[in-house]
């Protein structure tokens, strides 16, 4: 298919998919993180997950010291914070915004890692994605989420670092990736639960069926279905094509969180969002080389 061709209606759909997917799963790990320990949540996302992906896992697996280095740093690390920060904050909208910071920490370790340019635009939108973010934790209403924006931050950070090392080994089949990272992450993240969290076992047997149902959409809907989408898509597109559509999913999270979970919206917790995307817009839309299909991840969790 040539690379300047329109997308297809299908295409389109998918895009689509993946927006609503992803932006549903953020306000589903918000409800899961109320009723269940955070850990608890990301380690049983990863078990169902792992029934699906664990007959893609076979040799070889090639170069192992930084194959482990991703699974630790996109796997328990990364969703690890992002489940802790998701159970302790009030607000789904300023974690969502802050949650695109991936794409600039990623600029940031491709330039470092890798020797990639940063283009003036990029370095422009890496200052305003930044004081966007630093503007929103100001707001008295949004202040005690710090805490939970902190996290938050680290896990960006986290998920940059593994998506530079991934672009550094080639070979990795997406779904065998996810499927390694499923088998460390769900024992750890399930001991991690139980050596740290209090009253584990009474929250996982009072949970009600809404809770579990978040974690399934998680482990299947979103961990399996939307990522199958995107691996389709980036193999009949180049990934820059395709990766600025799923910039809206904030919007879809937020305006779930307005609408049927009680954010307030501030003047100044808006104008910091506002300058959050159009920094992380900026540094999406100017970057020269397109992330693989294996590292590619738009949503928050």
């Amino acid at each position: 298919m040539p690379a300047n061709s329109s997308l297809s209606g299908l295409e389109r759909l998918a895009i689509l998919a993946i927006i609503l997917t992803w932006g549903l799963n953020n306000a589903a790990a918000k409800v899961a993180t109320a009723h269940l320990p955070p850990m608890m949540v990301g380690g049983l996302r990863f078990a169902l997950a792992l029934v699906f992906l664990a007959v893609f896992v076979r040799p070889p697996f090639p170069e192992p010291k930084k194959l482990v280095a991703i699974i630790l740093l996109s796997g328990p690390i990364h969703f690890g914070l992002i489940y802790t920060a998701f159970g302790m904050a009030k607000s789904l909208s300023p974690l969502v915004v802050a949650s695109q910071l991936w794409i600039p920490f990623t600029a940031i370790a491709a330039w470092r890692m890798l020797g990639e340019t940063m283009r003036p635009p990029a370095v422009i939108g890496l200052a305003v994605a930044f004081v966007g973010v630093a503007w929103m934790s100001l707001d008295p209403h949004g202040a005690g989420d710090l805490p939970a924006l902190v996290l938050i931050v680290l896990a960006c950070a986290c998920w940059a670092m593994a998506t530079v090392l991934v672009r550094m080994t080639p070979g990795i089949k997406p779904l065998k990736m996810q499927g390694l990272t499923a088998i460390v992450a769900a024992p750890t993240l399930i001991g991690l639960s139980f050596a740290f969290e209090p009253h584990v076992v009474q929250r996982v047997t009072t949970a009600p069926p809404l809770a579990w149902a978040c974690v399934a959409f998680a482990g299947v809907v979103s961990t399996i279905g939307a990522s199958a989408l995107l691996f389709w898509l980036v193999q009949r597109r180049e990934p820059g094509r395709v990766t600025p559509y799923f910039l809206l999913t904030p919007l879809v999270s937020c305006t779930i969180g307005i609408v049927f979970m009680g954010d307030r919206l501030t003047p100044q917790l808006i104008i910091g969002g506002a300058a959050t995307m159009v920094g992380v817009a900026l540094v999406a839309l100017t970057e020269k080389r397109g992330v693989k299909p294996e590292a590619m991840a738009a949503e928050t969790v």
